[in-house]
């Protein structure tokens, strides 16, 4: 094979890619303005559901934009050999493999964030704006760039460093201490992602005495499910969209819950919703998740060590110096069809595994404040009740509301 025939089969894999994402697209647009089901008609009023469907609708025109804009820099990206001329930067200041490295991922990614926060930007302050959902401030949506910059160099920057290095001294079983390196990392941060990453971003504050407090202890304890650390984010810093989740292992072991959770739903719901989180949390989906992803990763770190010697890979970017950090970039791109079939089994899963947490809340507390908790939640985000299929099958982790609800009341 030749790098022009590889050049080629990545062009191929970006643009069928985003053909067969906007023909879903299109699918799942033809059913924003379909009847409700005789079960959901009383999420939305006419008004309401009105607001959703337009809601819908912009979000897939600007979805669309954003899509065809990415697409197209990225392509002339590559038939522009703009990987070679980033390349050619870092190399003018180092000759140290490393540095070169993480110049290139700097430049690479702060300019291609650049170029989509006027995109970021719109979404925010124009659409979530219009519909009721935007509480970011202009200073808030700036310090979330700059600490996202700064841990992606940090955080992004030390793994991919540690990477290369193992790849200098091992060479081909570079993978094998690589995979270590990111399986441990997973698991630190699932340990302790809300206590050291979320304070950068949110306030989190113990749930306060009381009747809900006392309500998730007291079901807590009939599950045999010991749980002493529950905290409130101030998830409504940005957006009026509520959520809920469970994180960390044994003593770690936390559930938080959005102020706008709490604001949105009655104590009988949230015990409801944090029942489905204990569901899962017992029917062991958390470790699954984790262990399939672990897994995952040491596969794809495998086959990278099968091809990333190859001058191919960087040859195919048209540039001439192979380096492990071109390699990567068209290794990562040849991979995607790859990333797309384990994605999907994995939908496939935690579609299941959603089942699964809504009988285990039914049978260890009750069905109904979950049926009522799903619609308020779905009516507040005006979400799409009448997805297509087709579209749910490849994207969606979550079975769609009518679906839930038909298990529910099972």
């Amino acid at each position: 094979m030749t790098a022009h025939t590889l050049f080629y089969i990545i062009i191929a894999i970006i643009v069928i890619n985003f053909i067969i994402d906007k023909i879903l697209d299109a699918l799942n647009a033809k059913h924003f303005n379909d009847k409700l089901p005789e079960e959901l008609k009383d999420v939305y009023d006419e008004a309401e559901y009105k607001k959703s469907q337009n809601y819908k609708a912009t979000k897939y025109k600007f979805g669309l934009l954003t899509s065809t804009f990415s697409v197209i820099l990225t392509l002339g990206f590559l038939i522009l050999d703009g990987f070679e001329f980033v390349d050619n930067i870092a190399r003018s200041y180092s000759d140290n493999q490393i540095i070169v490295a993480l110049i290139f991922f700097g430049i690479i990614m702060i300019g291609s964030d650049i170029l989509t926060t006027p995109f970021s930007y719109y979404s925010t302050f124009v659409i979530e704006e219009k519909f009721g959902f935007n509480k970011t401030t202009i200073k808030t949506f700036i310090l979330d760039k700059i600490k996202g910059w700064l841990m992606m160099a940090i955080i992004g920057g030390g793994i991919l460093a540690l990477i290369i290095w193992f790849y200098q001294i091992a060479g081909p079983n570079f993978w094998l201490y690589a995979w270590g390196l990111v399986a441990v990392f997973t698991l630190f941060m699932n340990m302790f992602y809300s206590k050291l990453i979320v304070p950068l971003f949110n306030k989190q504050t113990p749930l306060g005495e009381g009747t809900l407090r006392d309500k998730i202890s007291a079901y807590a304890k009939t599950v045999g499910f010991k749980l002493d650390k529950i905290f409130v984010i101030d998830g409504s810093k940005r957006s009026t969209k509520a959520n809920a989740y469970f994180s960390g292992f044994g003593s770690e072991k936390r559930v938080t819950l959005y102020d706008t959770l709490i604001n949105d739903l009655e104590d009988e719901e949230i015990v409801a919703v944090l029942a489905h989180e204990v569901g899962h949390y017992k029917k062991k989906h958390i470790i699954f998740n984790l262990f399939v992803s672990i897994l995952t990763i040491g596969f794809m770190l495998f086959v990278l060590s099968l091809f990333i010697s190859n001058p191919l890979l960087s040859n195919a970017l048209g540039v001439e110096i192979p380096s492990f950090h071109i390699g990567l970039i068209a290794f990562a791109m040849l991979y995607a069809p790859i990333s797309e079939i384990t994605g999907l089994i994995m939908n496939i899963f935690s579609r299941k595994f959603e089942y699964q947490a809504d009988d285990y809340a039914k049978n260890t507390y009750k069905g109904e404040p979950l049926i009522t908790s799903l619609k308020k939640l779905s009516k507040n985000s005006l979400s799409n009740l009448t997805p297509h299929p087709a579209y749910v099958f490849m994207h969606y982790s979550h079975p769609t509301l009518l679906q839930r609800i038909g298990n529910l009341r099972k």
